[in-house]
């Protein structure tokens, strides 16, 4: 996939383009589902397959205070994209002066005089542009003046029985309740948080049950307080088994400021201090609670471990 960064000039002379826009957090089945239209048309028309999307959430900048956190960091969010087998992703610096532009004027800069536009598809309920002031309608308006034609594309439900399409939004509610099941069926794969392995105080060495500390950006969305199955993958690409506890340590520490991520891999003795990791979570286990005692908790970390090895082993 071809990232673009440059929007003076068109990245091709000879070819139009059918396009998406949004900020795309998280790569979810909706979006899947209307970047696989977007590829059918471009296929369909002679044309490049292209996604408009953000460097970082425009919110971000616009309303910081209540800023969503983030699915994805950029770099997974590009891998992401690319894994759909889109053409391009177009990369637009969202910074103050960009939150000023008016819709109008970021459809002739980036869709009519950098990407020459065919056709953009997005969800019925798109808007964009200052003050979120640009939608469908306004897009037919200005695709009419400049050749391009727009397909509002219904969102997709979810197939869990509530009444509400797929969002980035319903995903980051079910990981707040700690269901990450139910957000790794939205998004379409496993939920997974990225950070590097930090040098903790050893409290799990010391009990027999050594984790890795992965400190995780706070600008990530990470699941409620608990301990979880999934996996760890190393810089090397290969995926281990492991139990997650996701909290504050109640049994150890009586007033911690905030939640760490440690990963138990299974059958596993490798030195693991400062590489990159990629925890995937996949079942949720128990709540996170305090407990009378050392006994008591490594008792229950043995019955994690049980339950994470039969988790996984379900998956096969």
């Amino acid at each position: 996939m071809q990232v673009i960064t440059d929007l003076t000039q068109r990245p091709w002379a000879d070819q139009r383009a059918v396009i998406t826009i949004g900020a795309y957090d998280g790569v979810h089945r909706g979006h899947q589902a209307v970047i696989s239209e977007v590829k059918q048309l471009a296929t369909e028309y002679g044309c490049r397959s292209v996604v408009v999307t953000f460097d970082r959430h425009p919110a971000s900048i616009v309303r910081p205070e209540s800023a969503p956190k983030l699915l994805t960091d950029l770099d997974q969010k590009l891998e992401l994209l690319a894994a759909t087998g889109v053409d391009a992703t177009v990369l637009v610096r969202f910074d103050e002066q960009q939150s000023y532009e008016s819709a109008s004027d970021f459809v002739e800069r980036v869709l009519v005089q950098c990407l020459a536009t065919r056709t953009v598809v997005v969800g019925a309920d798109f808007h964009f542009g200052r003050q979120r002031s640009g939608n469908v309608a306004l897009l037919r308006e200005l695709g009419a003046v400049n050749d391009f034609d727009v397909f509002p594309r219904e969102l997709v439900p979810r197939s869990d029985g509530v009444d509400e399409p797929i969002s980035s939004t319903a995903i980051r509610r079910a990981l707040a309740g700690g269901q990450v099941e139910l957000a790794s069926e939205m998004l379409g794969y496993p939920f997974e948080v990225r950070g590097s392995v930090v040098q903790g105080d050893q409290r799990g060495r010391q009990i027999g049950f050594p984790t890795a500390n992965v400190e995780v950006s706070n600008q990530i969305c990470v699941p409620a307080d608990g301990v979880y199955a999934g996996f760890y993958e190393r810089p090397d690409g290969s995926s281990h088994p492991c139990a997650i506890n996701l909290g504050r340590r109640p049994t150890f520490y009586e007033h911690a400021d905030h939640s760490l991520l440690e990963a138990h891999l299974l059958d596993f003795t490798d030195d693991l201090y400062g590489e990159s990791a990629h925890v995937r979570f996949t079942h949720f286990l128990r709540s996170e609670r305090k407990f009378d005692g050392i006994d008591a908790l490594v008792i229950q970390l043995k019955q994690d471990i049980e339950h994470t090895r039969a988790s996984i082993a379900a998956l096969s």
